[in-house]
């Protein structure tokens, strides 16, 4: 579906202080732009951000960066994040996560989140643009991420994700086939979440490389 365009995202991109321009100037150096060696967590397609900015109000003693390939929705996730206090260590990309992760280098990354990615079920070739195929699994091993949580709707891309995390020598654990029965306090909804939970489970792993 496409994104309608609001006027004021062009401004929100350009000023909004959490939204990280020119990203790879910070190859490398992202713990010298905290200015900390707290942990930093990765969230792939924040959407409009309401994961991201409620993990971050509750977990002050980790910085995050959150990624989105849309304009108009990263200014949206951008402005609330300002509008809501998320914290002051939230910080957002404009990227398309399949162009890479340039800016990223080598075990600067302890977490990474990856809620509700596009499923890509109409063609089988286009399975290796599911950010949970091994061809993504190899980046992030690559990249030292030591942890992938990962939440999606669609049982489909669910099990090829597991198909793809043992293909790969991923060790996959705390598994759930209908996370909200667990009625669990600590899970953080996305928009899509809240929305689309009514008409079927949510799925939700852990994996971890088995190099780490």
């Amino acid at each position: 579906m496409r994104t309608r365009k609001k006027k004021w995202a062009p401004g929100e991109l350009e000023n909004n202080p959490r939204i990280l321009r020119d990203e790879s100037r910070f190859a490398g150096r992202l713990r010298e732009f905290f200015g900390n060696d707290r942990p930093i967590h990765l969230e792939l397609g924040c959407g409009k951000g309401r994961f991201i900015i409620e993990t971050s109000r509750r977990n002050p003693d980790v910085n995050f960066i959150a990624i989105e390939r849309d304009e108009t929705i990263l200014a949206t996730a951008a402005r609330r994040a300002e509008e809501n206090a998320a914290s002051p260590s939230l910080f957002f990309v404009l990227a398309d996560v399949n162009d890479g992760l340039e800016f990223i280098r080598p075990g600067e990354i302890s977490r990474l989140y990856i809620n509700f990615c596009d499923p890509w079920p109409t063609k089988k070739k286009r399975a290796r643009r599911r950010l949970t195929h091994e061809n993504f699994l190899k980046l992030y091993e690559k990249l030292e991420i030591p942890e992938i949580f990962f939440k999606t709707d669609n049982r489909i891309l669910f099990e090829a994700s597991l198909e793809s995390f043992s293909r790969a020598g991923w060790l996959v654990k705390n598994i759930s086939l209908d996370l909200h029965a667990l009625n669990s306090p600590d899970n953080i909804m996305t928009e899509y979440e809240e929305k689309f939970s009514p008409f079927g489970p949510i799925y939700r792993l852990e994996a971890e490389p088995r190099s780490c």
